[in-house]
């Protein structure tokens, strides 16, 4: 790396560590810490805090995942603090104790709201109390973690077709409604779940590696190389249960995300052989997604290339994902131009997304002014994006 790069390189660790210690991390703890316990499960695009909003299982489960990497990497009190308070979040009041998993949603009381097993959300679990216990050394986190893991494996994967389906009822039995969101079709299979099926496993393999384990994460990795990036290099994102695609639709943020992502399960992997397919892949996801990036803009959310419609509003995850994706394929590639995407992209994040009074917006909307009708905190917009981006590049460079 010449000088310049190294110096760009620095400035852009020493900033995101800035962005993470001086805004995310004190926004969390100082706003969103529920005095009767837990994380106030809400606050609006204008920053009222609303008491009585229902308390997700992602939320929490991403909170805990942050405040535990962020206390492994600068070894705060105050994080350890955080990391604890969500992990009794999560083991006390969101862990079913009659049929194991976790609720989808608790109500501000901590009593079971949407009582459904959805598979996505048991991912996070696994992966916010794999890296609990990587920080922490807590045992019961590692355990409910290796339990967790053992309920997806057994009523989620599908065993003669292949991958996972998304959902069930609180008993394992079949649900309807698997839909992770409204906005989200009602299919069998995604690449959302998949994706962080993938995230979930990659890290309790890091702390608790086993044979059965990663034949997993190798099954995982085979499905996305063989079912679900397409040949132009995008995601498909809805499958039934034969894996035929059900979408047309582009997620820019998610190609990205992904394009890094699979590196790194196959890096905890060690197996050389499955490295160069997945960097191959990464490579292929990456381009896809950089049709969606433009200079000084940031990514765009998705293309559908059914009606050819573009969703232009720039969501603040998927800025954070294509900083670190960028600078993931500079350091396999080499290519500078990737580089200057992350650092390009960050700088449009501190211009335009990063709220003055702390956290991020949701959104950029593609008038260029920022979404205020969408939460700044809440079911689904964690510190887990923006924070992990920090931590990533300061780990990274």
């Amino acid at each position: 790396m010449d000088n310049n790069l190294l110096s760009i390189g620095a400035v852009l660790r020493s900033e995101a560590s800035a962005e993470l210690t001086n805004d995310i991390l004190p926004f969390w703890i100082h706003n969103m810490e529920d005095p009767a316990g837990g994380w106030y499960g809400r606050m609006d695009g204008s920053g009222r805090i609303v008491p009585c909003a229902p308390k997700g299982a992602i939320l929490n489960s991403r909170i805990l995942w942050t405040f535990s990497s962020a206390y492994r990497l600068l070894g705060s009190e105050g994080c350890l603090k955080g990391a604890e308070r969500a992990f009794r979040e999560i083991a006390d009041k969101f862990y079913d104790k009659d049929f194991g998993g976790v609720f989808w949603s608790i109500d501000s009381s901590g009593r079971p709201l949407e009582t459904k097993k959805q598979f996505y959300a048991i991912a996070f679990a696994i992966y916010g109390l794999s890296e609990f216990y990587r920080a922490s050394g807590s045992k019961p986190a590692l355990d409910l973690a290796a339990e967790l893991f053992d309920s997806i494996e057994k009523h989620s994967r599908d065993y003669s077709k292949g991958g996972y389906l998304e959902a069930s009822s609180r008993d394992w039995s079949p649900i309807g409604d698997m839909r992770l969101s409204d906005k989200d079709r009602n299919d069998a299979k995604t690449m959302n779940t998949h994706l962080h099926i993938l995230e979930g496993y990659t890290a309790l393999y890091r702390v608790r590696p086993s044979v059965g384990l990663k034949a997993c994460l190798l099954d995982l990795i085979d499905i996305f190389l063989d079912r679900i990036i397409r040949p132009d290099g995008h995601l498909g994102l809805f499958f039934d249960e034969d894996w035929k695609s059900q979408s047309d639709v582009f997620s820019y943020g998610h190609d990205i995300e992904a394009s890094w992502l699979l590196c790194e399960a196959a890096k905890v992997l060690e197996d050389k052989s499955v490295i160069d397919r997945v960097e191959e892949a990464s490579s292929a996801l990456a381009s896809a997604a950089i049709e969606g990036w433009s200079p000084g803009e940031g990514m765009k959310n998705e293309y559908d290339s059914e009606s050819d419609h573009v969703d232009a509003d720039r969501d603040w995850w998927v800025q954070a994902e294509t900083v670190v994706g960028c600078w993931n394929r500079f350091r396999i590639s080499g290519d500078v131009k990737w580089a200057e995407r992350s650092v390009d992209t960050w700088r449009f994040i501190r211009s335009s997304l990063v709220c003055p009074a702390g956290e991020w917006y949701w959104s950029l909307r593609a008038d260029g002014t920022p979404d205020l009708t969408e939460d700044r905190a809440g079911f689904w917009k964690c510190p887990y994006h923006n924070g992990r981006m920090c931590m990533e590049l300061i780990e990274r460079i």
